[in-house]
């Protein structure tokens, strides 16, 4: 008998920090539609993200994924890089 998991969140975002141990912080960009002008706002939010090999660099295009609580901030995953910074 096989256990089926919930799906789990993903999100794709830009590293801005790396300056810790195995975690990254990544900042995840969303345009929003402004309910009464009608035009596009960015809204941004920032994860904390467990880098088990620290592969990550600032500015490189990654994946995350949700996961149980890891620290106090820590509840998200780095899933894959996406693209490597220039």
């Amino acid at each position: 008998m096989e256990v089926q998991r919930n799906l789990r969140k993903t999100r794709v975002g830009t590293v801005v920090s790396n300056a810790m141990e195995k975690s990254i912080s990544v900042q995840v960009e969303r345009r929003l539609r402004h309910p009464i002008y009608g035009k596009f706002v960015k809204k941004t939010k920032k994860f904390m993200a467990h880098d088990a090999n620290n592969d990550c660099n600032v500015g490189d295009l990654v994946r995350i994924m949700e996961i149980r609580p890891m620290s106090k901030n820590k509840r998200w995953r780095l899933v894959e890089i996406i693209e490597r910074a220039k």
